[in-house]
């Protein structure tokens, strides 16, 4: 089969070279389109399914029984570890227009050890799919050990996500002897208690048992099917599946034009290609590689059969660790709007109708990541902080486009400018010719030739049509593509019942409100634009445009309307009783969103499947969900500033509130369902502060260096084998690397007893902890130095060292002598070109003395390991084993009463671990979203690394020498909006040079508005297991 489509995919493509090289360059008017038949003749396939409620053919998804075009975003719940948020995200999703998320599930914070499985507080499903069905968002699940699976569902354990250990869970990387994500029967054992606790979560939440999931994506993540044990690796995880109640379809994401899991062994119901084009180095963000070309014929030659699917495309870029890291304004610049215009479009040309971007919103705390800092933010469409960036406008014409456009969800590639299209009357433009093999709805997608260029290029398209082919515009002069742009040209297009038959201007929403037609079109004010339709009904010109610049031309019984440069605001076009017809500048049309309005069923919150009603909302920051009752119509959303208020709605709307109060209105826009007013955010909003981070508390952190500290309770560190397969360097047999031993996370302190024989002067230690990790060394009381792990921009990385340790003269004590090393592990490595790389050393893999040897070595980490740890709410990542951790001082509630006043800014003069604690009182306004953050304002360079908690949770590291973080979100639900907040700073000195930071709450932005019910869980400080 894939070779027949091989086959007609070059006749095809040299019957259109054939046709170009006897004809003209481009087709005459009034001849017949040699274009007007496909490459491949595509049609319908039989509908692949394991439910009738979710269906696929070799165009789109179709649930229940209705295509749709599955546009999604990454959203990972267990980066925002406040489920009363949840629903502010997913609303910001819906507004965009898009209908779905990708969500992946850590295994390592579900299942923290063996036979553990906890789906309580942050980790719980059930919230999500709660708000995801009451916000109208379908969940594709991706429970990981693929990279890549939406809730079309594919479980494993593995999801990469710049997580420790990909998100395999820290005890199997120690515990299991067998290769991670083969078909070792160890491994296999290890994954099913979590694997069997996502499927008793998700099976009620199925759509065909009423819930919002539609797939599970990713029996593992972007994995190969080569060789045999990773095959049927694949092929267990899918009978764990396929023998249990999950019934929605597994899927697939191929890192690269692998062809894996498509046949054979471990294949996957639906596969996908993951793409990120731009790669992940954001220093030059004004420097592009070109779009990819070959994504339609490499789904042609691959998976011809099923819906072309993308369960990862680039939507910004993580950001590495080290000074040269630009940080992530670069990314969101890198992957900004001009990027989303014509990278996004370019799915759209290669006939993917199942997308998701990656990440649509990204947050962390600060344990999380590898090879990334604390921070996710990801230049997403939604920054960590919560609030939409530029990039949303792109993002929400392309998805309320989508949303209005069923005939775009069944589409055959005809031709593009490589394969004989002769479209464009300019070289320099490039077009592909997408048709509705049904309605004949054409779809041009217009790019640069050079994807790169940044020229402003002029031309016409040749389109063809029901009025026969034509050469558009007719009445402008020219299509302009200002640089890096894309645009849609539509032909023979719906609107209702009504028709267009070509616009040059960009299609915004399209449908029925109150009955009527409604087309709104938008172009950017510096180019012309062009439409032909036919307009219907008895005109009302009360509102209608005035602008000079707006000309209409009767065109046999079709008007074609051109838009010369210049126009801005919203212009109405025709107003009658059947259609109404908008116009608007970028900028305006970006202001406006189309809220769904729910209906009764039980899916009535999900376009097209529930509900196909809906109102135009334009002005406000963003506009979260409406209802109408009666004659009301009841908007709910967020304001940054006083806002002009325009909507469309049915005739029967005569009032309208705005999070509950009521709205004064004056009609405009069109006689009929047209409202205009003014929204002003109230004046609780100006009352927003934050307070200065005073009254530091302060007591040292490192007793283990002192001649008198007992660590009798410590674990004895005398494994002689282990499971990595990093062995030790060089020692006397005995393995210290601290996940052996239960200790994986975070700080790990290491204690090797010798006893003086007068001639030991230094000690070699080969010290690993991960990409830019540091390790402190002492003997007895005695700085020895630090070993610096090293990043720059995911360069140069040093995760490991070996270094000669001096000690100076009269350290060395007659009898015992301790050589403490303070350790930070940054997380374990993602898989990399084996399975097991994993099963990090993290540790110490060389230790020798230049006379003699080690006695006992003695290892601590948080209190009980992840086997007994205390605090399971906050889960097993959140804490180290730093004495002050241990101690629980970093909770809310430790008395504190007893330390020294110091001020965090006097910092430490010399090298050591101190504890640093205030408490600070906020005081915000009910629906009042304050975005916060904990702010170090000192410039980088200080060796210090200072570990930020508040309220116990722990958000994040500050690594001063290499930087580049020095900004730490909080959320409300982490902090206390209306009640008493504890930070604290545990501070570690890295050398004997004074270290000062600066750490300031700073206030980001404040919206009136956001979601309601936001709730605290930090548990506060108890004497259990803390003595």
């Amino acid at each position: 089969m894939i070779l027949q489509h091989k086959s007609l995919f070059g006749i095809a493509t040299l019957l259109l070279a054939f046709t170009r090289t006897v004809g003209t360059t481009a087709w005459h008017l009034g001849t017949p389109d040699p274009h007007s038949s496909p490459i491949l003749a595509r049609n319908p396939q039989p509908l692949a399914s394991r439910t009738d409620q979710v269906q696929f053919d070799n165009f789109s998804l179709i649930l229940q029984g209705q295509r749709i075009f599955l546009h999604s975003g990454e959203f990972h719940t267990f980066r925002l570890p406040v489920p009363s948020l949840w629903p502010d995200i997913l609303q910001k999703v819906k507004a965009a227009g898009l209908n779905a998320v990708s969500v992946y599930t850590h295994m390592g914070l579900i299942n923290p050890a063996s036979g553990v499985v906890d789906f309580n507080g942050f980790r719980a499903l059930q919230p999500l799919f709660d708000a995801a069905k009451a916000a109208g968002i379908w969940i594709v699940l991706r429970p990981g050990m693929s990279h890549n699976s939406n809730r079309i569902m594919i479980f494993d354990a593995y999801i990469n996500a710049e997580t420790t250990a990909g998100g395999i869970a820290h005890w199997a990387t120690s515990e299991v002897a067998g290769t991670l994500r083969t078909n070792a029967t160890d491994w296999q054992a290890a994954w099913q208690d979590y694997i069997q606790g996502i499927i008793q979560q998700t099976a009620p939440n199925q759509i065909n048992n009423g819930g919002p999931v539609i797939v599970d994506s990713e029996s593992d993540n972007e994995y190969s099917q080569n060789p045999a044990t990773h095959a049927e690796y694949f092929q267990q995880l899918e009978d764990v599946y396929h023998n249990s109640s999950i019934d929605v379809p597994l899927t697939y994401n191929d890192p690269g034009e692998g062809r894996n899991f498509i046949n054979g062994t471990g294949a996957v119901d639906l596969y996908g290609l993951d793409s990120y084009p731009q790669g992940f180095d954001c220093s030059h963000p004004d420097v592009w590689n070109p779009v990819t070309t070959n994504y339609f014929s490499y789904h042609e030659q691959v998976n011809p059969s099923q819906a072309w699917y993308f369960p990862e495309f680039q939507g910004g870029s993580f950001d590495a660790w080290g000074p040269t890291a630009p940080g992530y304004a670069p990314c969101a610049q890198l992957t900004g709007p001009n990027f989303q215009s014509v990278f996004n479009r370019q799915l759209w040309a290669s006939n993917a109708k199942l997308i998701s971007y990656y990440m649509l919103y990204g947050y962390i705390l600060g344990s999380y990541p590898i090879p990334v800092y604390s921070s996710y933010d990801y230049g997403a469409t939604i920054a960590e902080s919560r609030a939409l960036t530029p990039k949303f406008g792109e993002l929400k014409f392309q998805g309320i486009f989508l949303r209005s456009s069923p005939e775009f969800y069944k589409t055959n590639v005809i031709a593009d400018s490589s394969t004989g299209l002769a479209a464009t009357s300019n070289p320099a433009a490039f077009a592909t010719f997408l048709q509705n093999p049904d309605t004949k709805t054409g779809f041009y997608v217009l790019r640069q030739t050079n994807s790169t260029s940044t020229a402003i290029t002029t031309f016409k398209v040749n389109v063809t049509t029901s009025a026969g082919n034509l050469q558009v515009p007719v009445v402008v002069p020219a299509i302009t593509l200002g640089g890096r742009e894309s645009k849609l040209v539509v032909t023979d297009y719906s609107f209702g019942t009504s028709k267009v038959l070509y616009s040059t201007a960009q299609v915004f929403y399209t449908g029925t409100i109150g009955g009527r037609d409604i087309l709104f079109l938008y172009g950017n004010s510096t180019q012309a634009h062009e439409v032909r339709l036919t307009l219907t009904g008895t005109n009302n010109k009360a509102h209608q445009t005035t602008s000079p610049l707006i000309t209409f031309t009767p065109t046999a019984n079709q008007t074609t309307v051109a838009f010369q440069t210049g126009i801005t605001g919203l212009q109405t076009i025709w107003d009658s009783n059947t259609q109404l017809v908008l116009f608007a500048d970028s900028a305006t049309a970006a202001t406006f969103f189309a809220p769904v309005i729910p209906e009764t069923s039980s899916f009535g919150n999900y376009w097209s499947i529930g509900s196909n009603s809906t109102v135009l909302v334009g002005g406000p920051y963003l506009v979260r969900n409406a209802t109408v009752s009666g004659s009301r119509l009841a908007l709910v959303g967020d304001l940054n500033t006083t806002a002009p208020l325009t909507i469309i709605a049915p005739s029967s709307v005569r009032s309208v509130t705005w999070n509950g109060a009521s709205v004064q209105l004056k009609s405009g826009v069109t006689a009929t369902g047209g409202i205009t007013g003014t929204l002003t955010p109230r004046s609780v909003v100006k009352t927003v502060s934050v307070p200065k981070l005073t009254g530091w508390k302060f007591m040292d952190s490192l007793p283990e260096i002192q001649s008198n500290f007992d660590d009798s309770s410590w674990t004895v560190a005398n494994h002689t084998s282990t499971n990595s397969p990093f062995k030790p360097y060089y020692g006397d047999g005995r393995v210290l690397y601290g996940c052996d031993y239960g200790f994986c996370e975070n700080i790990v302190l290491w204690r090797g007893h010798f006893n003086s024989t007068g001639a030991q002067t230094n000690a070699n230690l080969s010290i690993n902890g991960g990409e830019a990790f540091a390790a402190s060394v002492w003997l007895n009381d005695v700085f020895l130095g630090t070993s610096f792990g090293n990043s720059t921009n995911n360069r140069n990385i040093l995760e490991e060292t070996d270094d000669k340790f001096t000690f100076p003269t009269g350290a060395v004590h007659p009898g015992d002598n301790v050589i403490t090393i303070v350790q930070d592990n940054m997380g374990l490595n993602e898989t990399g070109s084996t399975p097991d790389t994993s099963k990090s050393p993290r540790g110490v893999r060389g230790f020798k003395l230049n006379s003699g040897s080690f006695g006992t070595w003695k290892v601590q980490g948080k209190v009980g390991g992840y086997t007994g740890f205390l605090d399971k709410t906050r889960g097993v990542l959140n804490e180290g084993g730093l004495f002050g951790e241990r101690k629980g001082w970093h909770l809310p509630g430790f008395d504190t009463s007893s330390w020294a006043s110091k001020d965090l800014a006097s910092g430490l003069n010399s090298a050591g671990i101190g504890f640093f604690v205030a408490t600070f009182s906020l005081n915000i306004p009910a629906e009042v979203d304050a975005f916060m953050s904990f702010t170090f304002e000192e410039p980088l360079g200080q060796d210090y690394r200072a570990y930020l908690f508040v309220n116990g949770w722990m958000m994040g590291k500050r690594v001063a020498n290499l930087g580049p973080q020095a900004k730490f979100p909080v959320h409300h639900g982490i902090l206390d909006y209306s009640g008493v907040n504890t930070v604290a700073v545990a501070l570690w000195a890295m050398g004997n040079t004074t270290v000062s930071p600066n750490l300031q709450l700073t206030l980001d932005g404040v919206l009136d508005g956001g979601v309601s019910g936001v709730t605290t869980n930090n548990p506060r400080w108890s004497a259990v297991g803390r003595s």
